[in-house]
């Protein structure tokens, strides 16, 4: 587990921006429940988070259409919500950053942490704009 202060502004680069933190299993069951789509940010500490995953997710909500909602957990941090979120997206292997977008609870699309690592964030908010524009 990483500590609070360390995690509180890599969690506050998504909170800021509408991001609703999911800190418990029922909270990612309850998001997924909700009719429309959503997307989910698995956070991370690690580098391409930084430079590349949160600013992607960022960048994607200028976009005319968007996800109904945009909900995140955190690596490391909250474990068992992490842990629902990746039982929602299999068969994809666990990887953080992450981000997957659900529509009506299931799982329409997907970006793995090699999708995001090296990538430019423009490039992350391409895809997913692209991926609002089909299920949004």
């Amino acid at each position: 587990m990483y500590p609070a202060e360390l995690v509180k502004p890599m969690r506050e680069d998504l909170t800021n921006v509408g991001f609703e933190e999911l800190h418990t299993p029922e909270a990612v069951e309850n998001a997924l429940a909700k009719d429309g789509t959503t997307l989910i940010v698995v956070n991370s500490v690690c580098g391409c988070a930084a430079a590349n995953a949160r600013p992607g997710a960022r960048m994607s909500l200028q976009n005319a259409k968007r996800p109904d909602h945009i909900v995140t957990v955190f690596a490391g941090v909250d474990k068992d919500a992490v842990d629902a979120a990746r039982a929602h997206m299999i068969p994809f292997p666990p990887s953080s950053p992450s981000m997957a977008l659900f529509k009506d609870g299931e799982l329409v699309h997907m970006l793995e942490r090699h999708h995001i690592e090296g990538r430019p964030a423009e490039l992350i908010a391409e895809n997913l704009m692209d991926a609002y524009n089909d299920h949004c």
